[in-house]
């Protein structure tokens, strides 16, 4: 009986087999390469970068993405996209923002639990179009984050929302030494390993992503799937968009304007597959500090703002293109 070459190892198959082997796995970890090397450059060019301080700049500027880019991660996985986060994160702000103006810590609990509210209210919305009213995703969120963006400037009168309460402010300052952007951000990635990796709702984002068909046929509601990623999404941003207001001591409607770009591309980056089912949190994780440490030491190397785009967007599409021919080789 002629063995199976899906049982067989790499020496057996022979060394053709081996070589693509070996040149799936430097595809896979391209990035990872990428990013070792500029990291050697940059610490070799300048040697602020390799400071402890630096590194903590780092996590701090990186806390906001890493937020929404876990949110990005669960509508991803189900092969969704949701572009409504950016507008979203100016939304929330702006509302916590107006709560926030009175003192008291019973104010500052109401200011929180409201902007992050309001961000749940958008994401229930994108996830009640996606879901129940069939609207494709692209369209759906990108409605809505016309539609937050021009909330958020209502109710500011398109003015900052200043003389927010001390109270407020401490949202963003430091718990037991630690930035407190910083330990959210821990705290929601860890959280979200444990959902994606040991429960059933993870196990049912997986596969409303990977085979939808069969999932359905599995028992799968994948309709209370959908709305709950894209609430999941909207949550995130909400608190995103508190932590910002408290940290810019203001509530600013375009505060988020671009941001959604910026998850979108951390969760492809670090392996999301954008056709759903594919990935990991953690790989997420890689991806927004890929982001994080590109931005602070193009910036140390005072490359220009317009140049960093065009290097980013590079990124991105490598990163999507290492996706699509990994999915070619796997099917």
């Amino acid at each position: 009986m002629r063995p199976d070459r899906a049982t067989l190892s790499p020496a057996e198959l022979g060394p053709a087999a081996s070589r693509v082997d070996v040149k799936a796995l430097l595809l896979r970890y391209a990035l990872v390469l990428v990013l070792f090397v500029f990291v050697g450059v940059l610490g070799v060019s300048n040697a602020s970068f390799f400071t402890l301080s630096n590194f903590n700049v780092v996590l701090l500027q990186v806390s906001t993405n890493a937020l929404l880019a876990t949110g990005a991660t669960y509508v991803i996985l189900t092969g969704g996209i949701d572009l409504s986060v950016g507008s979203v994160v100016g939304l929330s702000g702006v509302v916590a923002a107006m709560v926030a103006q009175r003192d008291g810590v019973p104010w500052t609990v109401a200011a929180v639990a409201s902007g992050i509210a309001a961000g749940g209210a958008i994401g229930l919305l994108n996830g009640l179009l996606v879901a129940v009213a069939r609207v494709p995703a692209f369209v759906a969120t990108l409605g809505t984050m016309t539609i937050a963006l021009g909330m958020a400037y209502v109710l500011s009168d398109g003015q900052p929302i200043s003389g927010l309460s001390d109270a407020f402010l401490a949202v963003s300052d430091q718990l037991y030494g630690f930035p407190v952007p910083v330990l959210l951000m821990v705290t929601v990635v860890l959280a979200s390993w444990l959902l994606l990796s040991r429960t059933r709702l993870g196990l049912h984002i997986y596969a409303t992503g990977g085979n939808p068909q069969a999932a359905r046929v599995a028992g799968v509601d994948l309709r209370g799937i959908r709305l709950t990623v894209y609430t999941f999404g909207g949550l995130l941003a909400g608190l995103a968009g508190v932590v910002l207001a408290s940290r810019a001591t203001a509530g600013i409607a375009t505060t988020g304007t671009g941001y959604e770009l910026n998850a979108i591309a951390a969760a492809v980056i670090g392996g999301i597959s954008l056709m759903g089912g594919r990935g990991s949190i953690f790989g997420t994780v890689f991806g927004f500090m890929i982001i994080g440490v590109l931005d602070n030491g193009l910036n140390i190397l005072n490359v220009s703002p317009f140049y960093q785009l065009i290097i980013k967007g590079a990124i991105i599409i490598g990163a999507v293109f290492i996706d699509s021919t990994l999915n070619r080789k796997d099917d």
